[in-house]
């Protein structure tokens, strides 16, 4: 920049050196956008390159020196002038041999470099995309485990002097003092609490002391206090069923004193706890019952007799958190600028939450980002218990730095309840309906969040291994990083928003809808959360651009919203019911005007009866029923899914105990392409002419124990991938047509305990595309026999899982 100055100063002036200067000048023109790209790319270049571009630096400066001789030199002194001028051109010939020589053999170099990385990429890309959903592995499955090495590494580097003198000072008042029944954690959002909490119930100490009882509830800010009363009534008593079916036995009042004698030592841990009125219906005073209680509030000492406070990070211990998101390591590297590592990290103000996500946010980006980011932080008000809502704009640096689809994705986590856990099926097809986006795409997003440390991915205990499908994983987010989802979101008039939300649970509707009915919302997204909804308790409203519809609800009864009639564009409708048993939904006929609704998730309810009189879904692709009630709706005999659901692609029935048969007419859906059946005890058989189905490439049929048989015609899915039929305990054998299934590559049968024999070597020769197989110890040496005909298989035994820890979320 500064040679360039200086040469137009030597156009101006010099007559001879005029031709040089103009030349010079366009060609650094042409490479300042290039050095500003290196410079600011973060990318390590081999030694021989940049000794080469060192050396055109080198040339560079003496073009400097050069042009500032020019400019010094008096006009009149011709024989100097003609010197200087003879130099200019040596200098004009030094770029240009740069630029046509060196520069060109370095594009060609980073072309080289680029086809082959591209082309390692598309190879990973299709392995892994080609596996995603047969659960072999893949972005989602790396994703989750980076995130487990994640959290353990962050405890670790948290282990030091600080964690270890606040998990003392916690441990000594849950097992120390006797005198204590209920004691707390206290501290700001995102100073660590939880992780705090979390560390005290795995600490041996403690879980020695109780004896291993230990009870984790998250209560949050609209929490269902029967459902909460019921599950810490039932694990006091040891009736831990009692908190998922019946809560009528509990226990009425406040801070209940019941003597009932010496019991065994219990602890529960009632997490994210917001109001005392809450507080104070969760607390049993019973001999040897202690409760923890994590908070941002300080409730009063007759309530919580003694309380830690969460000390805000030291400067080292901020720094190596830091270091090990945005770097990978727990001290500044010797590429970065180590002064505005310190900035920044001073600006984050020993805050863990905001060391991660902003750290994070800042991998692998180049300095001018750092720059902005720093100069944002700057801008904002300390963070400090009287200012908690001011960290928000020190986190909204981690989302303004997201491409725009990554950030919408984002904003669209704070649809859902906090502290509820996110099936991972319900947020990938949202994003698909609504983003445009192919699945594939929407799990590259995923786990791009995921990494940035802006949802958490955690895996279902049920799953037992790495070798687990989708289904399994959960989606997770911190509530200050929801809040700040609601923040951003919010920002403009309720009308005119993108998504319209409740962020909490409420009793009715939030007001300021009602005040603004007489115009259309304009919302994609709408999501409702409250208790039991009657046809009087909604408004009237117009949603003509919604294409998401998320019903939250904890009742027996719940009246669908009349509201669905003016949503032209429904792709996607999620009715989730959170409390104790299935809901029936009335005004069920909105389904009528569902035209363009394309997926269907129904959690909790008893499915309405479908028969041939029922208006077809023609558009829908995806149906999942999980803990409903079915059975009545799937009456084998009137039931013609085909007409019901002519285009639908995946169906999932995931823990409904009242499934006993299939109807036949499913064998009809010729579209059908994922079928997933699991937890469903009571299903005892297949339709014969379940063959039928050939684009079929992914069955499920986990833990079904009542299953003894797979039909025969199973062998002619010609089109199966993926067979999963672990758990089913009374399945005595695989069929012997299961050799004509030459698409089949990955079969999960773990826990079939009555399989002991396989079919012959040559009948399992024919699975030619086979690679994978997850077994128990006892076939598997059945299979490794098969590997001698089957090239390229791997046989996984399976590690036993035993687990009720499932049941507590």
């Amino acid at each position: 920049m500064e040679l360039l100055k200086q040469l137009i100063a030597v156009s101006r002036k010099s007559c001879l050196c005029k031709s040089s200067a103009d030349n010079l000048i366009s060609s650094i023109h042409e490479l300042l956008p290039i050095i500003d790209e290196i410079k600011y790319s973060g990318v390590e270049l081999p030694a021989i390159r940049q000794s080469q571009l060192d050396r055109f630096s080198e040339i560079l400066r003496g073009g400097l020196e050069l042009a500032r001789k020019v400019l010094a030199s008096s006009r009149w002194n011709v024989y100097k002038n003609l010197q200087l001028a003879r130099k200019m051109e040596k200098l004009e010939k030094q770029v240009e041999r740069f630029i046509s020589g060196p520069m060109q053999a370095h594009i060609l170099a980073d072309v080289h470099h680029m086809r082959f990385e591209t082309v390692e990429r598309f190879d990973r890309l299709e392995h892994r995309l080609s596996s995603m959903k047969i659960g072999a592995g893949g972005w989602v499955e790396e994703a989750v485990k980076r995130m487990e090495v994640e959290e353990e590494a962050c405890v670790g580097i948290l282990g030091g002097v600080g964690l270890d003198l606040a998990k003392n000072k916690v441990r000594k008042m849950v097992i120390g003092r006797d005198d204590l029944s209920v004691v707390g954690i206290w501290g700001i959002g995102g100073s660590g609490k939880t992780t705090l909490a979390n560390e005290i119930c795995k600490d041996n100490q403690v879980r020695s002391y109780f004896n291993n009882r230990i009870l984790f509830l998250t209560v949050s800010q609209s929490p269902d206090l029967e459902q909460l009363r019921a599950k810490i009534w039932g694990f006091i008593t040891g009736n831990e069923a009692m908190g998922y079916s019946n809560n009528s036995f509990v226990p009425p009042g406040r801070l209940l004193q019941i003597e009932c004698g010496t019991g065994p030592r219990t602890l529960v841990v009632l997490d994210d706890v917001w109001s005392l009125s809450v507080l104070e219906q969760l607390i049993f005073k019973l001999p040897t019952y202690k409760t923890l209680i994590v908070s941002r509030f300080k409730f009063p000492a007759s309530v919580v007799n003694e309380v830690y406070k969460v000390e805000m990070l030291s400067d080292d211990e901020s720094m190596s958190l830091f270091c090990h998101s945005a770097f990978g390591q727990k001290s500044i590297p010797p590429t970065a600028n180590e002064t505005l590592v310190k900035q920044i990290v001073s600006e984050c103000q020993g805050l863990p939450l905001a060391l991660k996500v902003i750290g994070a946010s800042l991998r692998d980006q180049p300095e001018m980002y750092w720059v902005s980011a720093m100069k944002m932080l700057t801008r904002g008000e300390p963070i400090c218990e009287s200012h908690e809502n001011k960290l928000f704009e020190r986190m909204a640096i981690s989302v303004d730095y997201l491409k725009k689809q990554v950030k919408e994705c984002f904003l669209d986590l704070g649809s859902f309840p906090e502290d509820k856990k996110i099936p991972l099926d319900v947020l990938i097809n949202m994003w698909v309906e609504i983003h445009c986006i192919d699945e594939e795409d929407a799990f590259a997003i995923l786990v791009e969040l995921s990494d940035k440390n802006l949802l958490t991915l955690v895996k279902d205990a049920r799953s037992g291994d790495a070798y687990s499908s989708y289904y399994e994983i959960y989606v997770t987010q911190h509530d200050v990083l929801r809040d700040l989802a609601l923040h951003l979101s919010n920002r403009v008039d309720v009308n005119e928003r993108k998504r319209l939300l409740m962020p909490r649970r409420d009793t009715e509707l939030p007001r300021d809808w009602g005040r603004n009915t007489d115009r259309p919302f304009n919302a994609q997204i709408v999501s409702v959360h409250t208790g039991e909804m009657r046809e009087m308790d909604w408004y009237r409203m117009e949603f003509p651009k919604a294409e998401v519809l998320i019903l939250n609800f904890a009742s027996n009864e719940y009246f669908l919203p009349p509201f669905i009639d003016d949503m032209p564009k429904l792709r996607a409708l999620i009715i989730i019911n959170y409390g104790t048993t299935e809901a029936t939904l009335l005004n069920f006929s909105v389904f009528t005007n569902l035209a363009n609704l394309r997926s269907l998730w129904l959690e909790k309810v008893l499915v309405p009866e479908l028969s041939n009189a029922t208006a077809p879904l023609r558009n829908l692709r995806k149906l999942s029923t999980v803990l409903c009630k079915v059975n009545n709706s799937f009456n084998p005999s009137v039931l013609d899914l085909p007409q019901i659901f002519p285009r639908l692609t995946e169906l999932v029935i995931d823990h409904c105990d009242d499934l006993v048969r299939l109807p036949v007419s499913i064998c009809k859906v010729n579209s059908l392409q994922s079928l997933s059946i699991t937890n469903c005890h009571r299903l005892s058989e297949l339709p014969t002419d379940f063959g039928l189905l050939k684009q079929l490439q992914i069955l499920r049929l986990y833990a079904c124990p009542e299953l003894k048989v797979l039909p025969p015609s199973i062998g002619e899915l010609v089109g199966l991938k993926y067979l999963d039929i672990s758990q089913c305990v009374n399945l005595r054998s695989l069929p012997r047509e299961i050799g004509r299934l030459a698409s089949l590559e990955k079969i999960d049968m773990r826990e079939c305990s009555q399989i002991v024999n396989l079919p012959s070597p040559a009948v399992l020769s024919n699975l030619k595309s086979l690679h994978r197989v997850i077994c128990d110890d006892e076939v598997s040496g059945h299979w490794k026999n098969a590997k001698k005909a089957i090239p390229g298989l791997h046989v996984q035994v399976a590690e036993k899982w035993y687990s009720l820890d499932w049941l507590k979320h």
